[in-house]
């Protein structure tokens, strides 16, 4: 049985912020204003999983209002997605994510990520698509105002 999931997120950029995407730091004067770290390709990610595993959303697991996790590393929640899923008897096979920011430019950054999500989701990077777009100008993302990431994740009932 297979099973596919879609996540979303979305953040603002703001100065003085670290800009994390897929575990890994990108040098960039701004960052997202989050609760967590604002790794918006691994809630995206982790939100996948656990729609692919009908186990809720990064909301339900981690409430962005709670206090321990402030500042927390995203990683957690993608490992806590996994986790879940392999629990309720699914394991990952591939995923499929892109990112939308204007700048700064992620070419130089995306094998990086491909390998770092790869681990999170005990898949190996051949597995792992890591895509980055601009918006071309368009919407806040083209703006450079916001990062945001999309996601699919396909699960298979393990046998």
């Amino acid at each position: 049985m297979l099973r596919i999931g879609q996540g979303w997120d979305r953040h603002r950029l703001i100065p003085g912020r670290p800009l994390v995407l897929g575990a890994v730091t990108v040098p960039s004067p701004v960052g997202p204003e989050a609760h967590s770290d604002g790794d918006v390709l691994l809630h995206a990610l982790a939100d996948a999983v656990w729609g692919a595993a009908g186990g809720g959303d990064l909301g339900d697991h981690f409430p962005p209002g709670d206090p321990r996790w402030k500042e927390a590393d995203s990683a957690l929640f993608l490992k806590a997605a996994v986790a879940d899923a392999r629990r309720a008897g699914f394991e990952v096979v591939n995923a499929d994510a892109t990112i939308v920011l204007e700048h700064p430019r992620l070419a130089a950054h995306k094998e990086e990520m491909r390998r770092r999500v790869a681990l999170l989701l005990g898949v190996t990077p051949d597995r792992v698509s890591v895509k980055a777009k601009t918006a071309e100008g368009l919407d806040a993302a083209g703006a450079g105002q916001c990062v945001e990431a999309q996601a699919v994740v396909l699960l298979r009932r393990i046998a």
